[in-house]
């Protein structure tokens, strides 16, 4: 009797993680800002940066989830999910195209060397540099609705979910200051210029897979 929960919970676990890794992968601000410190501080720095990020992009996250709570009604009928999702591949495949033509090393200043300043620092100001964008939010709400994120009065798989989010950010904050810190002395403007563009590149494939298969259910949808 427990294995279809278990399925459930691993569900939510796969869905999290990529959540957490899509919201945080794109090279805004805060991604320049955690690659500058990695390089010109150390990787303490940058991955406290991150960290930072991921404390704001939680709350958003709980935010955006606790507010679709309230429209599951919608969001559960077939026909109007089914639009939200397109709309939601669509706003992703948007998203991913602006952020491959972007340039977030536009208005990138340099890091004082000598002045590091204290872990807790820099953590509290790249949460505010990333809490003051809530545009994230709409992010949040394509990527939950694309995924089935939000199930109501399922607190445990929600909980490990929301969880998950947490943990696929940090494996990409993780992951991104442990290859900055690898290539440092190479890495340079048009290194972030790269990241940005492969993560973009990812994003519009994701997208398409999920608008095509959005668009191939519709056999499903109730006439």
């Amino acid at each position: 009797m427990q294995f279809p929960i278990q399925l459930d919970i691993l569900d939510f676990v796969f869905k999290g993680i990529l959540i957490g890794i899509m919201a945080s992968a794109p090279m805004g601000p805060v991604g320049v800002l955690c690659i500058q410190r990695t390089l010109n501080k150390g990787r303490w720095y940058g991955l406290i940066t991150g960290v930072g990020a991921c404390v704001s992009d939680i709350i958003y996250a709980l935010f955006t989830g606790f507010g679709m709570s309230f429209v599951m009604d919608f969001v559960s009928n077939e026909r109007y999910r089914f639009m939200l999702q397109i709309s939601g591949s669509v706003v992703l495949l948007l998203f991913g195209i602006y952020c491959y033509r972007s340039n977030p090393t536009k208005n990138m200043h340099q890091s004082n060397k000598t002045q590091k300043g204290t872990l807790v620092h820099n953590g509290i100001t790249a949460f505010l540099v990333t809490l003051s964008n809530p545009l994230i939010i709409f992010l949040f709400i394509f990527l939950f609705a694309q995924f089935a994120f939000i199930v109501p009065n399922r607190p445990i798989e929600m909980t490990v979910g929301y969880t998950s989010v947490v943990g696929g950010a940090m494996l990409w904050w993780f992951g991104l200051t442990w290859l900055i810190d690898k290539v440092r002395g190479k890495f340079d403007a048009s290194g972030i210029l790269l990241i940005n563009r492969v993560v973009g590149c990812i994003v519009v494939i994701f997208s398409m897979i999920m608008l095509l298969g959005t668009v191939f259910n519709l056999y499903k949808l109730p006439y």
